[in-house]
């Protein structure tokens, strides 16, 4: 096995902290566009008076579906194809510029429903940009980290992206959305037509451009040209090399398979609770629309706390113990929010949810760094971000399924509780060296 480049000996701050950047960017632009503003805006203003039986917010999901088979599909031939360092500066740089593309495209959608299939055309194929574009982005951590150093600056990267979110949804907020009659926000833009919102969106793609550019711009300098490995040629020359790299890890380590999926199940565990919470705190724990976008602007500051608060900690003693120890905690707090009720409860609860979410996100990363074999993280990354979208409709059906079975919003609970202990159990059974030692 191949020594790891030396360049991750030597990443300058100035590197980490660029790498770190566009995750504050993407994050926080993934939040305006995918959560709290532009899909808000398309499913109860632009599809209002949409016809036909198919509601708007179904049309939503159908077209997330297909994002999420899209980059399915895609993301293992993405990993293939930057596989070598030098690629993955190209790719990084093409795919976050379509995703600010189609965010800046977001503010000629009107509100009629003549636009609402251009506006679901453009949310989907931003989120399957930035959900590809984690493949370069994520392989970029072996070229800025040592062994002992991986922890910390995935945390770091984690939490930039949560604090990402905080920020720009404060911006967002009180420039265009705060207030009430016919103008919104300081700016004063009127809410008519949607212009306000449409707006956001210009800010939200500048956001994100910003922000990307330091890492665009230097991340050529991150690995020597030593490390550029022959591309295999067109497509199905991708898919061949991505084939032979998975019998070859398969031959070496089947351990790194079984991660994968165990990491797939309970990430999706984890993008439920965010999905889901916001809806359950309203309907359920008496909590106000308004006070659950300041619930989640502290949410977003707890999970940025407990990635950074996490890093050390799995440098120390690795990242399979932080992923047990905060998904058996999330099971807890969990099982507690099912049985108790009120907003105190919520707050309390739902805030310790968030706190554990970081340490999760971020040593999920390094413990698949720590797992693969020099040279193949990009492959890896591709297929993490594959099994992670493969995964992805358990926790919604086992959410529905408990409430029509239990006849009460509150049980949608012990469905996410359900994929999150699935995922407990799995990675109880992983097998993880602490520090590649090769």
């Amino acid at each position: 096995m191949r020594t790891p480049p030396s360049v991750a000996q030597t990443a300058g701050r100035s590197k980490v902290v660029a790498w770190a950047l566009w995750d504050c960017g993407s994050t926080g632009m993934n939040a305006i566009v995918a959560t709290f503003v532009f899909a808000v805006y398309l499913t109860s203003t632009v599809g209002k008076d949409l016809p036909g039986d198919t509601s708007p917010a179904s049309w939503l999901g159908r077209a997330l579906a297909l994002a999420g088979l899209t980059v399915a599909v895609l993301a293992p031939l993405t990993g293939v194809l930057v596989q070598a360092p030098q690629r993955r500066r190209a790719a990084l740089m093409l795919l976050t510029g379509l995703a600010v593309l189609s965010t800046t495209a977001m503010s000629l959608i009107r509100a009629e429903p003549a636009y609402f299939a251009m506006g679901l055309v453009l949310l989907g194929f931003t989120a399957a940009c930035g959900d590809l574009a984690s493949v370069p982005y994520n392989a970029m951590l072996r070229q800025l980290t040592t062994p002992q150093t991986s922890g910390r600056i995935s945390g770091i990267g984690a939490a930039a992206g949560y604090f990402g979110s905080v920020l720009l949804l404060m911006v967002i907020y009180v420039a265009f959305i705060a207030g009430s009659g016919p103008n919104r926000g300081v700016l004063g833009i009127p809410v008519a037509d949607g212009q306000n919102v449409r707006a956001a969106m210009l800010m939200a793609a500048a956001w994100f451009v910003v922000l990307a550019l330091p890492l665009l711009i230097t991340a050529h300098t991150l690995a020597p040209a030593a490390d550029l490995e022959p591309m295999p040629p067109g497509q199905a020359g991708g898919y061949r090399g991505l084939w032979n790299d998975l019998r070859s890890e398969w031959r070496r380590d089947r351990n790194l398979v079984y991660y994968l999926v165990v990491s797939a199940i309970f990430r999706d565990g984890i993008a439920g609770v965010f999905a889901f919470g916001a809806v359950l705190g309203v309907s359920v724990y008496g909590i106000s629309p308004s006070n659950v976008l300041i619930f989640g602007v502290i949410a977003s500051t707890m999970a940025a706390l407990g990635a950074v608060l996490a890093g050390p900690v799995d440098d120390r003693i690795g990242g399979k113990p932080v992923i047990v120890a905060s998904l058996t905690l999330m099971i807890v707090v969990g099982l507690t929010l099912l049985s108790l009720s009120g907003p105190v409860v919520f707050w309390v609860c739902g805030l310790l949810l968030a706190l554990c979410v970081g340490p999760v996100t971020t040593s999920a990363r390094t413990v698949l760094l720590r797992m693969v074999s020099d040279g193949k993280e990009a492959v890896a990354f591709g297929l993490y971000t594959t099994t992670g979208r493969a995964a992805s409709f358990l926790a919604p059906w086992l959410f529905f399924v408990f409430v029509d079975a239990f006849h009460a919003d509150r049980a949608g609970l012990g469905g996410l509780c359900v994929v999150l202990a699935v995922g407990l159990v799995g990675m109880v059974l992983v097998k993880v060296p602490n520090h590649r030692l090769d």
